[in-house]
């Protein structure tokens, strides 16, 4: 994993370029000014929604984000130090190929602890999502309907719909899972989950 990333020092930089004050950005955000402020002071760590939220203010993909200006040749294949946290430091969300370019799906190693849950206020964004759980439980709904999937389980729907993931368990849930288009390099509405 990327421990050292300065997610502050980043936004800071990416706003800077796109000539934004924090008082612009947080209004295109919709967040509050203190906020802007407090992540690229390194004072909070934003959720993986907020940072989603502010970046597609901008606009700039969680990849791109996390990525930096970093090239990278591609390479088929990716050891697990290799892979890019785009979590918010509870939930771990780690990304296939990230700095990859022309990159046309989002592959996704997740883990979820007890107690993890992706937000009262359902997802939705453009495309199809689908994942293996590989460890524990999760509670997926989507559209009104929920199910509770164990090892083995898997799930595959369109992500226009609402959608929400909670780990209700008292132990890790892994999951292995695919999107496209890939949410977390287009800039899109919403993340993935």
């Amino acid at each position: 994993m990327e421990d050292s990333f300065d997610v502050g020092a980043r936004l800071r930089q990416l706003r800077q370029e796109k000539q934004l004050s924090q008082r612009e950005l947080a209004k295109r955000a919709g967040v509050t000014n203190s906020t802007i402020s407090l992540i690229e002071l390194n004072n909070v760590s934003p959720s993986v929604s907020s940072l989603k939220k502010i970046l597609d203010a901008l606009p700039v993909s969680i990849s791109a984000f996390f990525a930096g200006d970093e090239p990278n040749h591609p390479s088929p294949f990716y050891r697990a130090v290799e892979l890019t946290e785009i979590g918010d430091g509870h939930l771990s969300w780690r990304l296939v190929a990230a700095r990859r370019p022309d990159r046309r799906m989002s592959v996704l190693h997740e883990r979820y602890p007890p107690g993890a849950d992706t937000g009262e206020e359902m997802l939705e964004h453009d495309g199809e999502e689908g994942g293996v759980i590989i460890a524990g439980e999760i509670e997926i709904t989507v559209n009104g309907e929920t199910g509770l999937l164990g090892p083995g389980d898997a799930y595959y729907f369109d992500s226009r719909l609402p959608h929400r993931f909670r780990n209700l368990g008292d132990q890790e849930c892994v999951i292995v899972s695919a999107n496209t288009p890939p949410t977390f390099s287009d800039g899109g509405e919403q993340l993935h989950h």
